[in-house]
This record gives C-alpha cells, sequence and structure tokens, in this order.
C-alpha cells in the first residue's frame, strides 16, 4: 500500500482541482490524494468524482453537508488517513500556492531525516511569497513573529498550511478537541505537537499567491489567530490543552 495521502480541502476550487490533482498524482514518488469537498456550488465534489475514474485507488473523495471551516476539513481528512493506515499525511492548498513539486522535500524529511513534522515554510531562509501584497506578506511574517513571541515556539512560518506529519503525532493529538479553523488551526496543530515535543523541521519554499479561484481569507480568520495563540498558551500553562 502507498504510505502517503496528501488531503486537500476544497469550497468552490473548479478551475484548480483537476490541475491540482494531476499535477500532485504526476510526481515521481506515488501519492494518494484525499479531497474534502464543502458542498461547493460550482461543483467541484463532480470533477473529483470524474477524474476518480481515470485514477482509481489513487484519488479519494469525502463531501462534507456544508462549509464548515479549514480546520474542520482536515480534522476529518486526518481522522480518514489514521483509518486507512497512512504513514505521511500532508496539508495541501487547492490553488497551486504550494507547489507539488515540494511534496517530496517535505516527505524526505520525515522518512529519511528526523522530523516528525516537516513545514513548508516561506520564512526559515528570508521571505520568500510571490504574488502577494506587501501588506499581506507583513502580516503573514509578523503574525509568526507574534506566535513566537507567545508560544516559545521556534518556527518562523506557524501559519503554514503545506505540511507534512508522521502518522504518530496526529495518533498522539485529541483531535476532536481541535476547534479553530483558519491560521489558528495551522498554529494549534504546530504548538500541540511541540508541546508534545515532537521534532519540528522548516523545510524552504516559494509560496506563490493563487491565480485562479477566491481567496478564503477573512477579517474573522485574523481575529481568530490573534486570540487563539493566547489562548492556546494559557490552556498549556494551566495543563489544559
Amino acid at each position: 500500500m502507498n504510505n502517503s495521502i496528501v488531503i486537500i480541502p476544497t469550497y468552490n476550487e473548479i478551475e484548480n482541482v483537476e490541475s491540482i490533482v494531476r499535477a500532485v498524482l504526476s510526481q515521481h514518488k506515488p501519492f494518494h490524494v484525499l479531497i474534502i469537498d464543502d458542498n461547493s456550488p460550482d461543483h467541484t465534489a463532480d470533477k473529483v468524482v470524474l477524474l476518480q475514474a481515470e485514477f482509481k485507488d489513487r484519488l479519494f473523495l469525502e463531501k462534507r453537508a456544508k462549509k464548515s471551516g479549514l480546520g474542520t476539513a482536515y480534522v476529518h481528512g486526518f481522522k480518514w488517513a489514521l483509518e486507512n493506515k497512512y504513514d505521511f499525511i500532508f496539508e495541501m492548498d487547492a490553488d497551486f500556492s504550494h507547489n507539488p513539486y515540494d511534496l517530496e522535500k517535505l516527505y524526505d524529511a520525515c522518512h529519511f531525516g528526523d522530523a516528525d513534522l516537516a513545514i513548508g515554510s516561506r520564512y526559515v531562509t528570508g521571505v520568500n511569497v510571490v504574488n502577494w501584497p506587501l501588506s499581506r506578506v507583513l502580516m503573514s511574517y509578523f503574525a509568526s513573529v507574534y506566535v513566537r513571541m507567545i508560544t516559545g515556539m521556534k518556527i518562523h512560518d506557524a501559519t503554514a498550511g503545506f505540511v507534512c506529519y508522521k502518522r504518530a503525532v496526529l495518533e498522539s493529538i485529541n483531535l476532536d478537541k481541535i476547534k479553530f479553523v483558519g491560521y489558528a488551526f495551522q498554529i494549534e496543530m504546530k504548538y500541540r505537537t511541540f508541546c508534545k515535543k515532537f521534532a519540528i523541521t522548516e523545510v524552504p519554499i516559494i509560496f506563490t499567491d493563487r491565480t485562479k479561484g477566491q481567496s478564503k481569507m477573512s477579517n474573522s480568520i485574523i481575529v481568530e489567530a490573534v486570540f487563539g495563540v493566547i489562548s492556546l498558551r494559557l490552556k498549556k500553562l494551566f495543563n489544559s490543552l
């Protein structure tokens, strides 16, 4: 059986989904792909069903009833991947902001290196972001600085959504306690991994903003991240994380 699954949440990604599936499944390493679709009105899931006929036993689809947030989509995917015995479990966006060719870098860091969690990092070797306005680059960069100050994690890109987990990491985390949905979800997963003393490695990547479809960023996601970090730190201090 293949040991690696790439989880890709989708909501109205009809313009990107076929291309990203083909790109991931064309890599030298034979990854599998799990699409978690939140009942996209543009029929993203229907496109995935058509592709499944071509990529039998490599492309999987979980269709949820409604849009319920990125964090819950990944938790759904994590549980599915653990139930199906995958050893290396990836998070990846559908819009090509994460380069499929970098998947093997993350895999190598966990499989051949010492990492339990490998992060595709935009900031570990400077600022490697393409096509973002300066305001968003600064917001993202200083969000990670803020996270380091509050949590003590030595991670340059705490909000990164391009990662590889070893199975043991996700098995050790109570996934039912994960409640955040946006940036805060990404921070929470890394912080829980850090608190359990797993090895975390940042792998430099170049992040390119989407050229098709609409961004899912919102003010509520930013607010959640700001206050969510404080909440996580307090829970840790009072042993309730």
